[in-house]
């Protein structure tokens, strides 16, 4: 069946958000911090407030950011504010992103974004990027954060698309490669960093989008 629509996780795919997560968090951590690393704890933290209670976005950003300030000696204020929620708005998107979305469209297929964050926070975000999707589900709509199936179940409710005739895009193993693999969809990681796979074997593996639309159209004719 031919390819009609693309989802596409938004942080860390189409947004930078390890330089928006790690430049939020500098400066009010001890110097020489290595910034790879950095992320790599406040994704492993992130996770973990995830799996508690629902919560809105913003309120996981806060708890995730408070959590790791403490963790590296640096605790807030009592009632103060992690830097990170008023942060997420101004995280730039990857450079190759806008003119990688225009082709695809361009070249028919739908566009749509399952984020893990509120929407006014993706709408932000979406402003960044410069190319608007044809639909975005949020935790917010759905209840639940990703590897959890509640972003695609949406999909496809609203839309009436299969995995048959769509493609997953993302560079998260955890929230994104690994349950669509093992739900039987095609997708595309988008290695940004290097990391183990750990029985994820995603159908195609870029470092980037600059030749996605190219294997769209390849995986389209399979």
């Amino acid at each position: 069946m031919p390819v009609q629509w693309l989802t596409f996780d938004c942080y860390g795919t189409l947004i930078d958000w390890e330089r928006g997560i790690t430049d939020a968090l500098l400066p009010l951590l001890p110097p020489g911090l290595d910034r790879v690393k950095l992320a790599e704890r406040y994704i492993e933290v992130e996770a973990e407030v995830e799996k508690g209670e629902h919560l809105p976005y913003r309120e996981v950003l806060d708890r995730a950011g408070r959590r790791l300030l403490e963790e590296k000696g640096r605790p807030l204020a009592s009632g103060a504010t992690s830097p990170l929620p008023a942060s997420l708005p101004s995280w730039p998107a990857f450079r190759e992103v806008p003119d990688a979305l225009r082709e695809l469209r361009r070249r028919g297929y739908k566009i749509a974004i399952l984020s893990n964050v509120d929407r006014d926070l993706l709408a932000a975000s979406i402003r960044n990027i410069g190319v608007e999707p044809d639909l975005a589900i949020t935790a917010e709509d759905v209840k639940s954060y990703k590897p959890a199936r509640g972003h695609w179940r949406e999909f496809e409710k609203r839309t009436g698309a299969s995995k048959e005739n769509t493609v997953h895009v993302a560079a998260s193993l955890y929230h994104d490669i690994r349950p669509t693999t093992s739900w039987g969809w095609r997708n595309v990681w988008i290695a940004r960093r290097i990391e183990p796979l750990r029985g994820a074997t995603p159908t195609r593996i870029l470092p980037d989008l600059i030749a996605l639309p190219a294997t769209i159209d390849e995986l389209a004719r399979i």
